[in-house]
């Protein structure tokens, strides 16, 4: 995938508006159940269909049901993949696409917040990826994964997706764009603020403003 290919991929105006239902359900399930989906853009991309449903390209009910289906389902084979091979990724080194720290910060949040992380995850990027999956290595008793999984799904994909819906039936046609611009910007800062939590992250920075700086 090239840069401009993962440009659009990111770009969750450009997803909505080429991919549809299809793009959109597969993307929320890739983040909450696979574990290389955690740089997706789910956040955004709920809150933008959203604002699209109410401008009359999208069925709100229609993507109501496909949002909560693929973030239930996709935490329920997140919470599986943990209880199989889980313990697995504690010994695994790091690489490209995975880093034992994600993993340790949802085990962290897990401890913090028992079994209600599996709905407070939902609102933080990168956590929301890996909690169900610490939660089956902490072999969580899925009845109860279930029953917070559910809610969460409810809160976050239908509740961002409604949020983006009534927004939408309030903007005049000529400030479309540039409220979904903002509505993407505000949805990224969570991601950026955990991103620049992180040691290595704010080092890395560091280094690009000094290699900036001599040229």
């Amino acid at each position: 995938m090239d840069l401009s290919s993962l440009k659009h991929f990111l770009d969750v105006h450009f997803l909505v508006q080429n991919f549809g239902y299809p793009g959109i359900t597969a993307i929320i399930f890739a983040e909450t159940g696979l574990m290389l989906g955690f740089f997706l853009p789910g956040d955004s991309l709920i809150l933008t269909a959203g604002i699209f449903a109410a401008k009359g390209d999208l069925n709100i009910v229609i993507l109501c049901l496909l949002l909560f289906s693929a973030a239930t389902i996709g935490n329920i084979v997140g919470y599986f993949f943990g209880r199989k091979v889980g313990k697995r990724l504690l010994h695994r080194e790091d690489s490209r696409f995975f880093k034992k720290k994600y993993i340790e910060s949802a085990q962290v949040f897990y401890k913090k917040y028992g079994g209600k992380a599996i709905i407070i995850a939902r609102f933080m990027p990168i956590i929301r990826t890996f909690a169900p999956i610490v939660a089956g290595i902490a072999d969580m008793e899925f009845r109860t994964f279930l029953l917070f999984n559910i809610i969460g799904s409810l809160l976050w994909a239908v509740g961002l997706c409604l949020a983006g819906f009534t927004l939408g039936r309030f903007i005049p046609d000529k400030y479309f764009e540039p409220i979904i611009f903002i509505v993407i910007i505000i949805s990224l800062i969570p991601a950026l603020y955990h991103a620049l939590k992180s040691e290595d992250t704010r080092r890395s920075i560091k280094n690009l403003l000094r290699r900036q700086a001599k040229n």
